[in-house]
C-alpha cells in the first residue's frame, strides 16, 4: 500500500522525481504514463469548465489546469467529480488575480455537473404549498432539490458566462448577478435569477424558516421569490422543527 501511495504521489510531484525503486527503461515508460495522466486530467478540466478555459485561453487554462493537478490530485475514480475545489483555487490563484470574477465562473460550471449527476428526487408540487395554512408559511423549513445550486457573484456572471460561450458580445452593465442551476428534467439548465431571490433561496437551503430567509435577503421581491420557489418546483419537502437540512 505504501508502494502504492509513492507512485500516485509521484504521478502529480513538482519535480518529475520517479517513485522510489524504478531504473533504467521504467522511469521513462514512468515518464510517459505520467504525461498521459495529465493529459486526461486537463482534458477532463477543459471538458467541465470550458467557460472558464474560454475567457482565459488554452494556453493559460492548460498551464493553470498543471497546477491544480498538483495542488488537487483526484481523490475518486469517477472523473466527473474532479475539479470541485477549482473555484476555491481561483480565487487564490495569483496569475488570475487581474481576473476576479473567475471563480464564480468555475463554481456555476461545477454545479451544472453536479446538478447534472444529482438524484432523481420527486419535487413538491405547488399543491403542497396551496395546502398550507397561511400562518405557518414564516416557520416552513424547506429541503431544496439535490440538482439546485445558486451563485452569487459581485460580477455580472450572467453576462460573463453569456460572452464565454458566445451567447452575447460582452458585458455592458458591470452589476453583481446570480444564477440559478437546476434540472428539473433531463437537462441542466442555468439561468439569471435576482440576487435578492438568490440570497432568500440560499438561506431556505441552509435550513433557515421561510421568514427569517426572507428578512436576510436585501431588496427583495418576495412574491417573485416565492413564484421561483413555487413555480419552479424547486423543494422537495418540507422539514419539521430542528430537523437537519438534507
Amino acid at each position: 500500500m505504501a508502494g502504492l501511495a509513492a507512485f500516485a504521489a509521484a504521478l502529480h510531484a513538482e519535480d518529475g522525481a520517479p517513485p522510489p525503486g524504478l531504473a533504467g527503461p521504467a522511469v521513462r515508460r514512468f515518464a510517459i504514463y505520467r504525461n498521459n495522466v495529465a493529459v486526461g486530467l486537463i482534458g477532463a478540466l477543459e471538458t467541465r469548465f470550458p467557460a472558464v478555459r474560454a475567457l482565459v485561453g488554452a494556453d493559460f487554462f492548460g498551464a493553470l489546469a498543471r497546477d491544480f493537478i498538483r495542488a488537487h490530485p483526484p481523490a475518486s475514480p469517477v472523473l466527473a467529480q474532479f475539479g470541485d475545489a477549482l473555484p476555491g483555487f481561483l480565487a487564490d490563484f495569483p496569475p488570475a488575480a487581474d481576473l476576479p470574477y473567475l471563480a464564480d465562473i468555475a463554481a456555476v460550471e461545477a454545479a451544472r455537473t453536479r446538478a447534472y449527476h444529482a438524484a432523481d428526487t420527486p419535487r413538491l408540487a405547488a399543491s403542497a404549498f396551496a395546502a398550507l395554512p397561511p400562518d405557518a408559511l414564516g416557520d416552513l423549513r424547506l429541503a431544496l432539490h439535490p440538482a439546485v445550486a445558486l451563485i452569487r457573484s459581485v460580477h455580472p456572471i450572467a453576462d460573463i458566462m453569456a460572452a464565454a460561450t458566445g451567447a452575447a458580445a460582452g458585458v455592458e452593465d458591470w452589476t453583481p448577478q446570480a444564477l440559478l442551476v437546476d434540472r428539473p428534467g433531463f437537462d441542466v439548465v442555468t439561468r439569471p435569477i435576482a440576487c435578492g431571490t438568490a440570497t432568500f433561496l440560499a438561506a431556505l437551503g441552509a435550513g433557515h424558516p421561510l421568514g427569517a430567509a426572507a428578512a436576510a435577503a436585501d431588496d427583495l421581491d418576495l412574491p417573485a421569490a416565492l413564484a421561483d420557489l413555487v413555480g419552479g418546483a424547486l423543494a422537495i419537502g418540507f422539514l419539521p422543527p430542528g430537523a437537519a437540512v438534507l
